[in-house]
């Protein structure tokens, strides 16, 4: 009985060791877990981070696109404005033309009937509008 027995309990060594060891390697799996487990979460809060700051450019991206549509937009005004002014100031310069033209005729035929005595009808001429459209003639009225 007692080889028996000592058998038996260098068995029970045996098992417990390798209970043991295996509970060893049960926690140094469970260790090796929960480092990957940390260095996922981490790598998830990074990807979390990036992917918010590249939404607040995507916003930040279209306000500025915002604003370069409205300076566009305003640029666009501005060179119509201009082209109408330079259009304007064109009108202005043929009415004025137009207004010197008729005084000079005028001139002429004033000194030409004043010199013979005779009143020389003024040629009616057309009238430009605003527009710089022909429209109509100018009637002296004076007597």
């Amino acid at each position: 009985m007692a080889v028996t027995s000592a058998t038996s309990s260098s068995l029970s060594a045996a098992q417990l060791g390798m209970q043991q060891l295996r509970v060893q390697q049960a926690k140094q799996n469970a260790e090796r877990a929960e480092t990957a487990a940390q260095s996922l979460r981490a790598q998830a809060d990074a990807a979390q981070r990036e992917a918010s700051q590249a939404q607040d450019n995507a916003r930040s991206l279209y306000v500025r696109s915002d604003q370069a549509q409205n300076v566009a937009g305003q640029a666009r005004q501005g060179l119509a404005a201009m082209r109408s002014q330079g259009e304007m100031q064109v009108r202005l310069s043929n009415t004025v033309d137009q207004v010197v033209e008729r005084a000079n005729v005028t001139t002429v035929t004033t000194t030409d009937s004043a010199a013979t005595g005779a009143v020389a009808p003024v040629a009616a001429q057309p009238v430009v509008n605003t527009s710089g459209q022909l429209t109509g003639t100018v009637v002296n009225t004076t007597a």
